[in-house]
């Protein structure tokens, strides 16, 4: 009766299923993905009535993926799953989506409240009564958690939840028990959006921060810009872009941060990856006396094997949470702030010019009569030559990953791939994700770079594709097996060979029919330049499939130098 009570004091009486998804709704969600279980059945009722459409993936790692393709397009995505089995399927993906800053609402069905309490022998369970195991393997890998068992605490805990997830950049875990799907909440709470902003800077200490910055800017002979991942994940492009034109300085990004700077901006310089940089820039930003870090990451495969060669007395890295100027570190101060002060009492500044970057092809590589085969150096400008503003180019951890550094981006396209993590499949989940966000936002294209292995992976979510109307532009690079690998151990080692499949045929067993997909096999120059030529295809008009041919022992040479320092550092005693 006492709960009778308390409901009937709500003055706008809303289930928690409800509050939940129309919250997630409010913050941008259109899709939710995930897969359904029992313990989730009656919460996915709630998708549609809310405005959403679910999305229903093959497996939970695909869906995983794909949240965090959709989240970066779109900036934060819902993923369902149910207890133990279903949410346990999904961690490497969630693993990886907080490792690289992207927030994904992880919403997981359980048991009731009752059965958990009573330590009831349930099925997805591990039969010992314990029913916290599963939460406790996603805490590490979660900014929050809300854990929905009572439902005078479950609205004040979907809003934490949600805002933190945006605020951090990082994935949350939400529990939803079977039988709090229905109970009550003030719905009342609905009209007031969630605030989603940072408080501000202290505004005393980063004025202080700012003079710092511009002082050491002005006393530079040479400065330099360089934009990283977080750039793009903290959400600072526009104060980033502010200060790229007004101080006209040479600027370049880590292959992380492929997509967070407008290349065709008249001082972008090209990729910035140690070793592994595009012509010219190595030497420019290693001679600089200043450069202005954004959002860096400085992992293995970022750097090209740890080969930046950049002073910290020569740095002031920017933040979402501090600043460091050199060795003096400024905890609490984010960057939106500073940046936008510095771009505002700027000045005139000392600016040598950097390298142009171009989608140029190598001499040796132009020719079609000298060598029809399709190589890594002709391959990549040549995408550059032919990609559009606003696509969004997704790439695989191996060959691809490290070929998109040789490509010059047009204006507004969207780079996405996982270079930190590095889980190979998940750039075919993520093109889902992707591919749906730009159906919602205006169909941008979606392209998407995999090579052979790591599509035997993860497939099968192309039959999701299929199902949601996507046309994503798919190549899949055929040699023959794990090239990343090779290079770093076991050349000719049967364990990096691969099953050779039919890969065309998957689409029409997948789904795919003439009026909504269609295949090529692409294996010379000749026909890939026809294939790049046909208006047809480029205008993406259904999903499309490429299958093109690439030699086994071809690779890009970023991928050769990282691969070469990452069995060196494997090797170290």
């Amino acid at each position: 009766m006492a709960l009778d009570i308390r409901t009937s004091e709500l003055k706008e009486p809303v289930d928690v299923a409800e509050y939940l998804f129309r919250r997630l709704h409010e913050v941008g969600v259109r899709g939710v993905h995930g897969v359904p279980g029992d313990y989730n059945l009656v919460a996915l009722d709630y998708v549609p009535k809310t405005g959403l459409n679910w999305v229903g993936n093959v497996n939970e790692l695909n869906a995983g993926y794909a949240a965090d393709g959709y989240a970066r397009i779109k900036g934060i995505s819902a993923v369902v799953t149910t207890f133990g089995v279903g949410e346990l399927s999904l961690l490497n993906a969630i693993a990886g989506a907080y490792s690289e800053f992207v927030p994904i609402v992880h919403i997981v069905g359980t048991p009731s409240t009752l059965s958990q309490k009573d330590g009831m022998l349930l099925h997805h369970t591990l039969g010992n009564g314990n029913f916290e195991v599963f939460s406790e393997m996603s805490k590490n890998i979660s900014c929050a958690m809300a854990k929905l068992n009572d439902p005078h605490e479950a609205a004040t805990l979907i809003d934490n939840a949600i805002r933190e997830c945006w605020v951090q950049s990082r994935p949350v875990y939400i529990t939803l028990p079977t039988d709090m799907v229905q109970k009550k909440v003030e719905g009342e709470r609905l009209k007031k959006p969630l605030d989603l902003d940072h408080p501000p800077n202290q505004s005393e200490k980063e004025d202080y921060v700012v003079d710092v910055v511009l002082k050491y800017l002005h006393a530079a002979k040479n400065p330099v810009i360089l934009v990283d991942a977080c750039a793009q994940r903290h959400r600072v492009l526009d104060e980033v872009h502010a200060l790229i034109e007004k101080s006209n300085l040479p600027t370049f990004v880590a292959p992380m941060g492929k997509g967070a700077v407008d290349e065709t901006l008249p001082n972008y310089g090209g990729v910035y990856a140690g070793d592994g940089s595009n012509e010219g820039v190595r030497d420019r930003v290693e001679s600089s006396d200043l450069i202005l870090s954004i959002g860096a990451i400085k992992s293995d495969f970022n750097t090209a094997g740890f080969t930046y060669r950049i002073s910290q007395l020569s740095t002031i890295d920017f933040h979402s949470d501090y600043v460091r100027v050199k060795y003096s570190e400024y905890p609490g101060v984010r960057m939106q702030g500073v940046l936008k002060k510095v771009v505002a009492k700027m000045g005139k500044l000392n600016v040598q010019p950097g390298p142009t970057a171009s989608n140029n092809i190598a001499h040796e590589d132009k020719g079609m009569s000298n060598n029809e085969v399709i190589s890594h150096d002709w391959l990549w400008p040549r995408v550059g030559q032919w990609l559009q503003p606003d696509d969004i180019v997704i790439t695989e951890t191996g060959t691809a990953n490290f070929g998109i550094w040789e490509t010059k981006f047009p204006k507004g396209v969207s780079a996405l791939s996982q270079v930190l993590w590095g889980s190979i499949g998940y750039s075919v989940g993520a093109c889902q994700g992707a591919a749906l966000a730009a159906k919602e936002t205006g169909n941008r294209r979606t392209i998407l770079f995999v090579g052979d292995g790591s599509f035997e992976l993860t497939a099968q979510e192309v039959s999701t594709m299929i199902r949601q109307g996507l046309k994503p532009i798919i190549f899949l690079i055929n040699n023959e097996g794990y090239t990343i690998e090779r290079y770093i151990h076991g050349f000719d080692a049967p364990y990096n060979d691969i099953a050779q499949w039919n890969y065309t045929d998957l689409i029409p067993t997948f789904g795919g029919t003439p009026d909504n997909s269609k295949t090529y096999r692409v294996k010379t120059k000749q026909e890939a330049e026809d294939l790049f030529n046909d208006g047809e295809f480029a205008a993406a008009g259904k999903l499309q499939f490429v299958e093109l041919f690439m030699p086994k022992e071809d690779a890009p040479k970023a991928l050769k130098l990282t691969a070469k320092a990452s069995a060196e550092n494997n090797a170290k005693q």
